[in-house]
């Protein structure tokens, strides 16, 4: 039987991946290409808006710098939500942030 392998990333020499919605970028720490899990980190410039999706699994996510607010949610840095399976909001930031984020499963974009 194999012995289970530590995954170590430098956040310092990995790179950002800009996403179609402007102002917004990831950097991947983690993704499970058998189960769709990932974490990652998320950053968003002042003003950028998250489309409203669904998290199918949930999403937990901890506010790193910044500000981000997600559904009715205000968040600063130091603060941490947890967000249910089918739990569906739309974020956003004024003077952006940075984000650990962790999904079990890919989120799901909603239409319109």
């Amino acid at each position: 039987m194999s012995q289970p392998t530590d995954t170590v990333v430098r956040t310092a020499e990995t790179a950002w991946k800009t996403l179609r919605t402007p102002g917004i970028s990831i950097k991947i720490l983690r993704d499970d290409k058998a189960t769709g899990a990932s974490t990652f980190l998320l950053r968003l410039e002042p003003g950028a808006r998250v489309p409203a999706h669904n998290h199918p699994a949930g999403e937990e996510l901890f506010v790193l710098e910044g500000d981000f607010q997600v559904g009715p949610h205000r968040l600063a840095s130091g603060d941490y939500l947890y967000t249910p399976p089918e739990g569906k909001h739309a974020a956003g930031s004024e003077g952006g942030c940075l984000v650990l984020v962790t999904l079990p499963r890919p989120v799901e974009i909603l239409a319109g």
